[in-house]
Parts: structure tokens; sequence; C-alpha cells
């Protein structure tokens, strides 16, 4: 199963997602790949779309390889793996430095993505976290962790794509998972897309921009 772009990704999802319209959702996407996926579902289910923020904590001299990830919150979520940085010898100093950049990463994507609006109040409510996909699950672990500590009434977690494995590790982290394709042949999220441009900063703003006609009501 391939989609078009996000969009289309984020249009499918939302067919899944309906019968939660009635259950005063909110929609929480991870930036930057998850905001149109989550924007499509915001606009389905006529949900307010917010942010999730994290970071992956990358290995020294191979940032792409995640050994942990952060979110946000009054107390930041911290999710590492410890396998991984037993193997790699990585030392506590390296942890507290990635750690303490990726937070200074985090309140600079919040300053530039939404100002001083305050995060839509979710205690109670049904809570989507959605991304573009999932790869190592770490960034979703991380996020999923944060969410619940913000005392949602129900947590699900929605994607397009997620190998097997990972989605099935995820399980224990929510209430729910919705995923539409979960391929044993999986290599890179971007593998099931036509189009998977890396977003900037600006197309961001503005699809939270034009989000929040959907739930005008919303408090934020």
């Amino acid at each position: 199963m391939r989609f078009t772009d996000r969009h289309d990704a984020g249009r499918q999802l939302a067919e899944r997602l309906l019968r939660l319209r009635d259950k005063n959702p909110v929609v929480l996407a991870l930036p930057r790949g998850g905001v149109p996926v989550g924007f499509e579902v915001a606009r389905a289910l006529a949900a307010p779309l917010d942010l999730i923020l994290v970071r992956k904590i990358g290995a020294p001299f191979q940032q792409e390889l995640a050994i942990g990830a952060i979110a946000e919150g009054d107390t930041p979520e911290l999710v590492i793996d410890p396998q991984l940085v037993a193997l790699l010898e990585i030392s506590p100093e390296y942890l507290e430095e990635a750690k303490s950049a990726a937070l200074q990463e985090i309140e600079r994507r919040r300053h530039a993505y939404l100002g001083d609006r305050q995060p839509v109040a979710i205690a109670g409510r049904v809570a989507i976290i959605v991304d573009d996909g999932i790869a190592t699950g770490a960034t979703v672990r991380a996020a999923a962790r944060a969410t619940r500590r913000r005392k949602p009434a129900q947590l699900i977690l929605a994607v397009p794509v997620a190998p097997p494995h990972t989605l099935k590790a995820l399980r224990r982290e929510v209430d729910e998972t919705v995923c539409l394709t979960t391929p044993a042949d999986f290599f890179a999220v971007g593998q099931f897309y036509q189009q998977f441009p890396q977003l900037r900063d600006e197309e961001v703003i503005a699809l939270l921009e034009q989000a929040r006609a959907f739930a005008p009501s919303a408090q934020t």
C-alpha cells in the first residue's frame, strides 16, 4: 500500500477514525511530517489540531540512529534504549548534552509554530496522536508517555504505516492503535509515499493556522 502524499494518507486514516467525531477528540500531530496527516484527520473530525513536540536523540557520529527521544512537558519525557546505549558505550555526559540540545530545539519549534498559544486542554478527552509513519518507535513512545501524563480519557495512536513488530511494542503505551498498513518489508517511512518531501516550518505554521477553523471554540 502506497500513499500519494501525506494529505492522502491523512484522508484515508481519517476514514478509520470518523467514529470518534462525536467524542470531543483532540488531534496531536508530531511535526513536521505528522502535521499534514493530522490536518486531514482534524478536518474530518471537526477537532482541534495541536502539536506534541518530540525530538529524536541520535547516537554520536551517527545521528540518524535513534538511541532515544524526548517529548515536551512540565517534566520532559525521556525515552532511552538501554541496550543500544550500553552496546555503543554512550556516556551519561553525552546523553545529558543531547537532551539539553533537544529541549532547546523543542522550545524553538513551539515558539515558531504556535507563538504564545497555549496547548489545547486534553484532560478527559480523546487524544489522537498522529504521525506520517513509524520506524523505530522511539519518538512516538515518548509522545505517548508525555500525552498520558496530561490525563486524556482515551489515548489513540493513529498512523498510516508502521512495521508490525514496532506497532506491537507500542500497543502497551496507548489504549488503541489505528494503522492502515503494517508491511513486514519495511525500510523507511518514505518508501510508502509517492511524494515525501521534507516540510518547511512555514508549511507547518500555515496548516496550523488553517486548522483553527475546524474547531474555533476549542480551548487553547
